[in-house]
């Protein structure tokens, strides 16, 4: 459990794939102005960081909602909800899909009326031009991004990327900057024009969000960033995927 910021923490866990390569996974934690909690995502604690969370949240009472923000990030729903089970549970139309089982409430995070219950204290961006749940399960491209408005600190789920080495080993060699899905042109709209709504998102959060202090990726880690570092390297993230871009903008239109 650390705390990124006033009122903002983050946790980090593992997610093995064939139980041996840790991809990691994490969840993070807002404290309202009202006193109560947000969980951004769903990851079951254990040991000594779930007492925290227990110490901070008057042992997870104080917790108000779970807000899911990834639609392929479904498998620590149930152990969450578990664990908090008064918390009002939200996701995505997928997380209902595929746990159906789970008291979701009736509108999802990626709809703008239940974002606007939160943006008194959250932003909430989604990507352009791409699709937002892929028929093809492998493309984790699209999410919804969140800024805590208080301390700017940005929640991402891999459609922003950090790739840093595993273990101690990210300890010593440098972080990456940040990075769009590496699976970005399977996802961008099969039609013309979709290319160029990816572009003009990035280049809207690039500047509305300028001044962000760090970022919580999902699967990687924490990037703390320069004063203008958000706006750079969101920009540079965009030059990086302009050739996927061009591609598509050469097949669609």
């Amino acid at each position: 459990m650390r705390e990124i910021a006033p009122n903002f923490w983050n946790f980090r866990g593992d997610f093995k794939l064939a139980k041996i390569i840790n991809l990691g996974t994490h969840m993070s934690l807002i404290r309202r102005g009202n006193g109560l909690f947000l969980l951004l995502d769903s990851y079951e604690l254990e040991g000594d960081e779930l007492e925290k969370l227990m110490e901070l949240t008057d042992g997870g009472k104080s917790i108000e909602a779970i807000l899911n923000v990834h639609p392929f990030h479904t498998l620590h729903c149930a152990a969450v909800h578990k664990q908090f089970p008064h918390a009002r549970l939200i996701g995505t139309r997928r997380h209902a899909e595929e746990v159906p089982d789970l008291p979701w409430e009736g509108t999802f995070i990626e709809d703008a009326e239940t974002q606007a219950e939160f943006s008194d204290e959250l932003q909430f961006s989604v990507p352009g031009g791409v699709d937002f749940i892929s028929d093809d399960d492998g493309v984790h491209t699209a999410s919804v991004l969140i800024r805590h408005r208080a301390s700017g600190v940005v929640h991402a789920d891999d459609t922003i990327n950090v790739f840093a080495a595993p273990g101690a080993l990210g300890e010593l060699l440098p972080q990456t900057r940040l990075r769009f899905h590496p699976k970005l042109s399977d996802a961008l709209q099969k039609r013309l024009g979709a290319a160029d709504e990816y572009a003009a998102w990035a280049r809207q959060i690039a500047e509305t969000w300028s001044g962000t202090p760090a970022v919580c990726a999902a699967h990687s880690a924490v990037r703390e960033l320069e004063p203008l570092g958000w706006r750079e390297e969101i920009l540079k993230a965009l030059d990086d995927v302009e050739e996927t871009l061009a591609d598509h903008r050469k097949k669609y239109g």
